[in-house]
């Protein structure tokens, strides 16, 4: 039993319809490097958007997640996982929502009702206690024993400060071979969740206060690598089936077990797999020092070092081993992965060339760094070998033992997290957006870069010239293009001046609702067209430009204010990237 393929029958037995599982890297949201849920490519729709699917919706959807990147190598976390999600949008509620949710547990996948337990929002001084899912859950056979009220922090949604929000239910397994209690402790660990139901039926403003919302929206999430675990009976991940032909390549490679090489095993696998999959995606990330491409670096790396432990000779091909099986495993549910093979093995050898050049170089530097310090490497110099020349703290303290030094390893990890937390509150800040909304200035940003895109095709004098990314904040547009040379000075003249040229003219923006096919017989730049539904949104601005694009824009382009480029650099191989700043 494949859980992807019984999950998507189900849903559709039950008026759902399966809608594609968007990029890894999001086209048409700034806000972060990667898809993080099911739901964020939705966010259009859970605010009110008509979806062309309808409104009861389901999916399978690739994800990347960073913020706990050094914590993988445990049993359970992951880089890149699959999430299990269906929708309603103003459709069915709570009710139906558990109902469905019950009867796949239970029905489809056999779990014992014994096995389940429920968490619930609990209500507070604005919004009340959820009575309604409690009792629902209640009439499907699950005892009060085992349902738990719990409060914001643990029961409660909502994206950013503002916007939709509501309570949610948890479902929750218990993973153990020790008797099953009558109770619920939601502090045992043996109680793991595996369903979570989110009810957007509430606005918060900006105040803090509280109203109810004309259309209440459903939103489920479902792991799937934690779910197959459970149901194959494992308490790590990379025991089951998912994971199994990875591991047992590892093995062969290695010639090592993975009983007592469980950590750089599981990271070789997870970070090859990740890094697969986003060299695989259409937008062509290509590993750099920035944005999707320096995570991308990271993990190729990062998955060499532990291959480098497990000594595995880095100059074979044992990466392309591995990214060969997850191609071949998942390329029946993502067809990029197949159409891309050959640009994802190539990544994957160039980079590794790459970093054995840093490798040497990292320990050129560590012997000049290290040369007036006779018995201690201290913080200071393990971290700069570690934060500017990429030279990894396991390769410092393998070198130091050498020399018969030590490092000062406690002070390192200070520094490291110091780092650490610094990059999550980055991350952090990447996802100001989604459902808190976007803010006026990034609307006229979104609009720019059509008009950017618009003007190089001009400038290039080719049709050519693609976007292959895009980043937006309140305070400036970046812009990833297709061109095989650094822009002149000319060149950025002539851009800047043809967009300004269309916002003084004011355009009019035009949003059109059509099939794929009207739209690709209309002219619209459709890059990627297999990402889309069948019915999709085209913007044309004036006569000038005419693309997909989920949106918002202004509707009139005198309203951009005066456009500037403030710079042009190398992206990756290929593609250029440009920064820009509209000014009053």
């Amino acid at each position: 039993m494949d859980l992807k393929d019984e999950y998507i029958k189900f849903m559709e037995q039950n008026g759902h319809k399966q809608i594609p599982s968007a990029p890894i890297v999001p086209k048409d949201d700034p806000t972060v490097l990667f898809n993080t849920a099911g739901m964020q490519p939705l966010v259009p729709y859970l605010l009110g958007k008509a979806h062309p699917y309808g409104k009861r919706l389901c999916d399978y959807q690739k994800c990347v997640r960073l913020t706990d990147l050094e914590e993988i190598g445990d049993k359970t976390h992951h880089t890149f996982f699959e999430m299990l999600g269906n929708w309603s949008l103003g459709d069915y509620f709570k009710n139906e929502s558990i109902k469905f949710s019950f009867d796949f547990l239970t029905k489809v996948l056999n779990i014992p009702v014994s096995r389940l337990a429920i968490t619930v929002f609990e209500g507070d001084d604005k919004i009340p206690r959820d009575e309604v899912s409690a009792k629902r859950w209640e009439e499907l056979g699950i005892s009060k024993n085992r349902i738990a009220y719990l409060g914001r922090d643990d029961n409660f949604w909502i994206a950013g400060e503002t916007g939709p929000c509501g309570g949610d239910t948890e479902i929750f397994y218990w993973r153990s071979d020790d008797e099953i209690p009558k109770g619920f402790d939601t502090n045992d660990e043996r109680w793991v969740e595996i369903w979570n139901n989110v009810f957007m039926e509430f606005y918060q403003d900006e105040d803090g206060n509280i109203t109810e919302l004309s259309q209440k929206n459903v939103d489920t999430g479902m792991g799937v690598e934690r779910v197959v675990a459970l149901l194959e009976g494992y308490d790590d991940n990379y025991k089951s089936s998912i994971w199994k032909d990875v591991i047992l390549k590892i093995e062969e490679i290695t010639g090592l077990p993975y009983e007592g090489n469980e950590k750089a095993m599981r990271v070789v696998a997870d970070h090859i797999r990740t890094a697969t999959f986003i060299a695989a995606d259409d937008a062509g990330i290509k590993p750099s020092n920035n944005g999707q491409g320096y995570i991308l670096r990271r993990l190729i790396r990062r998955a060499i070092r532990y291959a480098r432990n497990l000594n595995i000779d880095i100059n074979s091909d044992f990466d392309k081993q591995i990214a060969l099986i997850i191609i071949d495993k998942y390329g029946n549910y993502y067809d990029e992965l197949s159409r891309n093979k050959d640009i994802v093995l190539d990544v994957l050898e160039k980079e590794k060339i790459k970093f054995n050049r840093t490798l040497e170089k990292g320990l050129r530097e560590f012997d000049k760094l290290t040369k007036n310090n006779q018995n201690e490497i201290n913080k200071d110099i393990a971290f700069k070998l570690y934060d500017t020349y990429g030279f990894p703290i396991e390769q410092t303290i393998e070198e130091a033992n050498e020399r018969g030094m030590t490092v000062d390893y406690e002070g390192f990890k200070e520094k490291f997290k110091e780092h650490q937390a610094k990059s999550k509150a980055g991350s952090i800040g990447k996802f100001k957006g989604g459902l808190a909304g976007t803010s006026e200035m990034e609307v006229k940003y979104h609009t720019a870069t059509h008009l950017l895109n618009a003007a190089l095709k001009i400038v290039l004098n080719s049709k050519d010239s693609h976007q292959m990314g895009s980043n937006i904040t309140p305070e400036r547009m970046r812009f990833d293009f297709t061109c095989d040379h650094k822009l002149s000075k000319e060149e950025i003249k002539e851009a800047e001046d043809i967009v300004n040229k269309w916002i003084k003219e004011d355009l009019t923006v035009v949003r059109k609702e059509m099939t794929k096919d009207e739209a690709l017989k209309s002219g619209a730049e459709c890059r990627f067209i297999e990402r889309y539904p069948d019915e999709v949104t085209v913007y044309e601005i004036g006569d000038v430009s005419k693309e997909l694009c989920g949106g918002p824009h202004v509707k009139h382009t005198n309203v951009l204010g005066h456009f500037k480029i403030v710079k042009e650099e190398a992206s990756s191989a290929g593609v250029r990237r440009i920064k820009a700043v509209l000014e009053d």
